[in-house]
C-alpha cells in the first residue's frame, strides 16, 4: 500500500463512522422502539393464552358461542342495511335532488266511472293509464280500452341543480282513498301532488263529468320557481300511446290510425295513414288527437302548446296482432317563472262520432273521412242529417240504408230523367249520325261541323246526357266515404252480414290460403253488387246509341262494360259490407227506374216527331260559348289543312 491509498481508506472509515453516529436513534426513539416490541410481544402471549382458553373451553361453552355468533350476525346484519339505504338515499338525491322523497312509493290505481267510460289513475306518474268505454267493446266482445297500461304520459323538466326529472319516475300523493264515481251533471275532482318539500309541489288537477267523454287537466306550479331551472322557460309533455286491436281486421285499421292536428287559427292537418311519418311543428298547436279506425284520443290545449321541441310520428309493428300502430306526440308548456303558474289542458277519450265532436266546437269532426270539398258538404249537410234523422226511430240499419237510398234516388230522379231523354234523342237521331259518320268518314274536320249543324238544327243537346252524370257523382263518391267512417253501423247486423262497417263473409278460405288483390274470404253483398253493375251496365249501353256505337271507342266501352264488375269484385271484397249493400240497391232501383222511364214517360215517336218539326222549322237560339269555341276549332283545323 502507498501513501494516497492508506490515506484514501481512512478518509472513507471516518465518513461511515461520522455516518452511523449521524443515523444514530435517540434515547427516547429507543424507548419507543422497546415499547412497541413489549407490545407486540404481550398480544401475541394474549393471544396464546386465548387461543389456548378456547381449546380447553370449546366443548363446554359450544351453545354459549352459538347464541353469541348468531346476535353478531344480526348486528352484522342491521349495520349492512343501514349501509346499503345510506347509499341508496344518497343515490335518490343525486338523481332526484328536491324529488327524492317521492321515488320511493306505492303504485296504487284509482278508478273513477262515469256514465260513459271507467278512468284507471296510476299515483306512479299522477297520469290516466287506462280507459274503457262502457257503451263500446271490441269485434271479440270484449271490454273496449282506448288506452291501456303500455300508453306512457308524463312532464319532463329541469331543475336548478340540473336534476333531469320525468314525473312517471316518481309516485304522487292523493287524498282520495278508494274509487270514485260521477253521473249526470254532476263532476269530481281528483288531484296528484309531486311534493317538493317546503310546501313546493307540482300538482295534477282532473276534473271529471258525469255525462261526458270530455276531462280537465290543470297543472299548477306552487312555489316551484324555486325548484324548476326556468332559464329555459319550458316544460316538456311526453305523450305516446299503443292504440290497441278493436275491430275485425288489422289493415282496415292501421289504413284509418293516424295523427290529426289543429294550430291554433289554421287550419287541420294529418299525417299519412298508410305510411309511418314524423313531423316537427312550426307553429303553436291547439290540439293533437290520435285517431283509429272509430275512436280517438285528444289533447286540447286551452290557449296553444308551445312549438319548440314539438313533434309528432307513428310507427308500426307489422308483426304484433294486439296492437294497430304507436302514435306519439311530443309538445312544450311555456313556463313564465311565477310562484304559481297553471296551464289547463282537456282530454277526450270517445267515439268518432260527428254530433258528439262537433258540439266541442273545436274542429274535431274533420278527423272523421267524409270526403274532402263537394263530397264532405255532401255527407254533413244532406247525408248525416237524413241519416240521423231515420236513425231516431230506432230501426234496423239494413232499412235505415234501403230507405236513405230510395229518397236520395227520388232526389235524384230528375237528373235521372234528363238522362234519359238525352238517350231517347240521341237513338232517334241515330240513323242519320250513322250516315253522317259514313260520308264523312276520311274527314274528321267536315263530320264535326255537320254533327254540330245535326245537333242545331233538331235543338238536340249531346252533353245534356253527361251533365246529370257529373251532378250525381258527388253523391257516389260521397256514399264511398260516409259508409266506412259511420260508427253508427259498427258491429250492426243485417241478414248475413255480422256488421255493416266491415265485410260480410259467407266463406272463409282455409288458413294460409289467400287470393292475390281478393282476400282470404268470399264477401256476398260484393257478389251482388257486381251483378247488379254488369246488369245496369248492360242495360245503359243501349242508352248510348248514336253516340259510339262502332270504332275504338265502342270496343273500350263493352271491355270496361265486363272488367268494371269483375274490378269491383276484388276493390270491394274487403271494404264496408254497408257500402256495398247500398250500391246495390242504387244499381237495382236505378234498373227498375230505366224501365219506368222509357215504358211510362219517354215516347220516342213523339220526340222524332219533335225533332223533325225542329228539322223543318229550326229555332234561330243563340249560340253558347262552348259552341262557338268548337266550331272556331273546327274553322282553324279546316284552314291548317288547306295551308298543308
Amino acid at each position: 500500500m502507498d501513501k494516497n491509498t492508506f490515506v484514501g481508506l481512512l478518509l472513507i472509515g471516518a465518513i461511515i463512522i461520522g455516518f452511523s453516529i449521524y443515523n444514530a436513534p435517540s434515547e427516547e426513539e429507543v424507548a419507543e422502539q422497546l415499547r412497541v416490541r413489549d407490545s407486540i410481544e404481550q398480544v401475541e402471549a394474549e393471544k396464546a393464552a386465548a387461543m389456548q382458553a378456547q381449546q380447553t373451553k370449546e366443548e363446554g361453552v359450544e351453545a354459549e358461542i352459538d347464541s353469541s355468533m348468531e346476535s353478531v350476525e344480526e348486528i352484522s346484519n342491521d349495520s349492512t342495511v343501514v349501509s346499503n339505504d345510506s347509499v341508496q338515499n344518497a343515490e335518490l338525491e343525486r338523481l332526484y335532488g328536491a324529488f327524492a322523497a317521492s321515488a320511493e312509493g306505492e303504485s296504487r290505481i284509482i278508478k273513477v266511472e262515469n256514465e260513459l267510460m271507467k278512468l284507471y289513475f296510476n299515483t306512479k306518474g299522477g297520469k290516466v293509464e287506462k280507459v274503457e268505454l262502457k257503451d263500446y267493446v271490441t269485434y271479440s266482445e270484449k271490454p273496449l280500452l282506448l288506452i291501456d297500461s303500455t300508453s306512457d304520459f308524463n312532464f319532463n323538466f329541469f331543475t336548478r341543480d340540473n336534476k333531469n326529472i320525468y314525473t312517471d319516475e316518481l309516485y304522487f300523493t292523493t287524498d282520495v282513498v278508494g274509487d270514485m264515481s260521477v253521473s249526470g251533471s254532476g263532476e269530481q275532482q281528483l288531484s296528484f301532488r309531486l311534493n317538493a318539500g317546503s310546501g313546493r309541489y307540482l300538482e295534477l288537477l282532473y276534473t271529471i263529468r258525469g255525462d261526458q267523454y270530455l276531462i280537465d287537466l290543470d297543472v299548477n306550479l306552487i312555489e316551484m320557481d324555486q325548484v324548476v331551472d326556468m332559464r329555459t322557460g319550458e316544460m316538456y309533455l311526453n305523450w305516446s300511446v299503443q292504440a290497441p286491436d278493436q275491430e275485425k281486421t288489422m289493415k282496415n285499421q292501421r289504413d284509418a290510425t293516424t295523427i290529426y292536428y289543429k294550430f291554433k287559427d289554421e287550419d287541420i292537418d294529418y299525417l299519412t295513414a298508410t305510411s309511418d311519418e314524423k313531423e316537427e311543428f312550426d307553429a303553436d298547436p291547439k290540439w293533437i288527437s290520435l285517431k283509429q279506425q272509430f275512436f280517438n284520443t285528444t289533447i286540447i290545449a286551452d290557449d296553444a302548446f308551445d312549438k319548440a321541441r314539438a313533434f309528432i310520428q307513428t310507427e308500426t309493428d307489422e308483426g304484433s296482432e294486439r296492437y294497430v300502430k304507436r302514435m306519439t306526440a311530443a309538445l312544450t308548456l311555456p313556463l313564465s317563472g311565477s310562484k304559481v303558474e297553471q296551464y289547463g289542458m282537456s282530454f277526450y277519450f270517445g267515439p268518432n262520432k260527428y254530433d258528439i265532436l262537433k258540439e266541442l266546437d273545436l274542429g274535431l269532426e274533420e278527423i272523421i273521412d267524409l270526403g274532402w270539398g263537394i263530397f264532405g258538404w255532401v255527407n254533413r249537410f244532406a247525408v248525416i242529417p237524413v241519416f240521423n234523422f231515420l236513425d231516431s226511430f230506432d230501426m234496423s240499419y239494413g232499412i235505415i240504408i234501403l230507405i236513405l237510398t230510395i229518397l236520395l234516388k227520388l232526389v235524384l230522379s230528375p237528373i235521372t230523367y234528363k238522362t234519359y231523354l238525352s238517350g231517347a234523342k240521341m237513338r232517334v237521331l241515330k240513323p242519320e249520325i250513322n250516315e253522317i259518320n259514313e260520308k264523312y268518314k276520311d274527314d274528321a274536320m267536315k263530320k264535326q261541323q255537320e254533327m254540330m249543324s245535326l245537333y242545331r238544327q233538331t235543338g238536340v243537346n249531346p252533353l245534356s246526357g253527361c251533365i246529370p252524370l257529373l251532378i250525381q257523382m258527388p253523391i257516389l263518391i260521397a256514399m264511398f266515404r260516409f259508409f266506412p267512417a259511420s260508427i253508427e253501423l259498427r258491429q250492426e247486423s243485417f241478414l248475413w252480414a255480422d256488421d255493416l262497417s266491415t265485410y260480410d263473409s259467407i266463406y272463409t278460405f282455409p288458413d294460409g290460403f289467400s287470393i292475390p288483390f281478393y282476400g282470404d274470404h268470399i264477401s256476398l253483398f260484393t257478389i251482388l253488387m257486381a251483378v247488379s253493375i254488369a246488369l245496369y251496365t248492360k242495360l245503359n249501353s243501349s242508352m248510348s246509341a248514336g253516340m259510339a256505337t262502332e270504332g275504338p271507342m265502342a270496343a273500350q266501352m263493352k271491355i270496361m262494360m265486363y272488367l268494371m264488375p269483375i274490378m269491383m269484385l276484388f276493390w270491394f271484397n274487403s271494404y264496408s259490407s254497408g257500402l256495398s249493400y247500398y250500391y246495390f240497391l242504387a244499381n237495382i232501383i236505378s234498373i227498375g227506374q230505366t224501365f219506368l222511364i222509357r215504358k211510362v214517360f219517354i215516347n220516342e215517336d213523339a220526340i222524332r216527331a219533335k225533332i223533325e218539326k225542329n228539322k223543318k222549322n229550326p229555332k234561330k237560339k243563340k249560340k253558347s260559348g262552348f259552341a262557338k269555341r268548337m266550331e272556331e276549332m273546327a274553322k282553324q283545323q279546316q284552314l291548317k289543312q288547306k295551308g298543308k
